[in-house]
């Protein structure tokens, strides 16, 4: 493997980022990313696998100034970041970019948002560094893909252990070697397998991501040593954990320029690899109005990597039914909400009329596919067959409509836990980040009070 010095171009890259290099679309984006973020977040703080975190994190004596979102408890700002990281991906309803390969976001906020309370970052800072961290998610996942994840790697653990990094560094200031050695320690703590889908280890690989990256950058910050070639060198990130070194793709140029312009938002909260076929069977149920008992079979026809990613078959959890191309087929035939969170239960997996269906669905896996491409043909009782078709790989041209569309979301999963009044506070606090002189503000303005 040629050992391109990848590592410090995308250090580089990183550290030099500045405020007057930000197009003001992305600056908008950001914000949206956050309101998605906090969206999520609140909510997933409810869970069980964030009580369990935190009951953990205050028995080792984890107690600290650091705002836990959409709780009441403070930890230590290295504890707040696993902890707000796995719970921003608890719920699966969290943004996407298919150049990462996985969900950028949920790693590179929880970092920012402890350090920046922290040290009372300002929000310029803190959208630079979210920018920073971003674009490095999609360099490094570009770099080491398509191999990295068919290999059982979950992206958001691994590579999103170098957007935190990228991030906690340009927030404190890291020079581009310094990034670099930073990567370095990040490096070495990737860590994340596919094989823990439908489990509480998948939101975990958020929070550690997120945790290891600031822990890389305060270290590197310190002097701390490490290779500043990780990604390149012989036994590491790439040659260890992929078949591929792409230096061209990750350096190159991202569709739009920016790979934050591809940012994709979820309105299904499940896997996201189940949203095309969401699409197709809702698309076919309401131009077509026909009752699910009709349905003699169904044909779905899918990207073969999805094969390993959402093909539970029969899930008996709701978090298994988020996994689950059938399930969530059956669902969207029969009308129910699939952006609801209380849709995902471990009842909805039992209902009768949900099995029925699932057992008349049979996909076809197709390689070498556009994995974000679905196509569906029913048959009905008297022969008639109806089909659709649909890619949830292309990123809305409108953002004002995508804001609309996500401050909708907003509302829906974060009133219930803070309040009409809350709510309005923590959506204010998102829109007046890139004037705030501290984001700590913005970190209070999430917590429960």
């Amino acid at each position: 493997m040629a050992a391109v010095p990848v590592t410090a171009e995308i250090a580089r890259r990183a550290a030099v980022l500045a405020w007057n290099d930000l197009p003001e679309d992305l600056v908008e984006r950001t914000k949206q990313c956050l309101l998605d973020w906090f969206a999520v977040t609140v909510p997933g703080a409810q869970e069980e696998l964030t009580d369990i975190l935190i009951r953990e994190a205050l028995e080792d004596g984890a107690k600290g100034q650091a705002s836990l979102v959409g709780r009441t408890e403070k930890v230590l700002p290295s504890t707040a970041t696993l902890i707000n990281g796995a719970a921003s991906h608890a719920l699966d309803y969290d943004d996407v970019n298919f150049s990462m390969g996985g969900h950028p976001t949920v790693t590179v906020v929880p970092a920012l948002l402890a350090l920046g309370e922290q040290i009372q970052a300002s929000g310029r800072l803190f959208i630079e560094s979210f920018v920073a961290g971003y674009e490095t998610s999609g360099r490094v996942g570009r770099l080491v893909s398509p191999s990295h994840y068919q290999k059982g790697f979950h992206v958001t653990g691994t590579v999103g252990s170098f957007s935190a990094t990228a991030a906690a560094g340009r927030m404190l200031g890291l020079s581009d070697k310094q990034l670099a050695v930073a990567f370095g320690i990040a490096a070495t703590q990737a860590a994340g397998l596919k094989s823990n889908f439908g489990t509480m280890c998948k939101p975990l690989h958020a929070g550690t991501a997120s945790e290891h990256g600031l822990r890389a950058a305060r270290l590197a910050a310190k002097g701390f040593t490490a290779r500043g070639d990780s990604l390149e060198c012989d036994q590491g990130f790439a040659s260890s954990q992929s078949d591929h070194l792409n230096t061209d793709a990750a350096l190159g140029e991202p569709p739009q320029g920016w790979h934050l312009r591809n940012n994709l938002f979820k309105y299904h909260a499940a896997c996201y690899l189940t949203h095309a076929p969401i699409e197709c069977a809702k698309e076919i149920r309401l131009k077509s109005n026909f009752p699910p008992e009709r349905v003699r079979k169904i044909l779905l026809r899918i990207d073969a990597g999805a094969d390993k990613v959402c093909n539970i078959p029969n899930p008996t959890t709701g978090l298994e039914a988020k996994f689950s191309l059938r399930q969530t087929v059956a669902m969207a035939l029969n009308g129910v909400d699939t952006a609801a969170l209380d849709s995902y239960s471990d009842a909805v997996t039992q209902e009768p009329r949900m099995k029925a269906l699932r057992d008349k669905v049979s996909i076809e896996f197709k390689p070498n596919w556009e994995h974000s491409l679905a196509e569906m043909a029913i048959q009905l009782d008297d022969g008639t067959t109806i089909e659709a078709s649909h890619d949830s790989g292309i990123p809305w041209a409108d953002v004002k409509k995508q804001r609309n569309a996500i401050e909708t979301k907003f509302e829906s999963l974060v009133s219930p836990v803070l309040g009409a009044a809350g709510t309005r506070r923590l959506a204010d606090a998102i829109e007046r980040i890139d004037s705030m002189s501290d984001v700590g503000e913005l970190a209070r303005a999430s917590a429960k009070s």
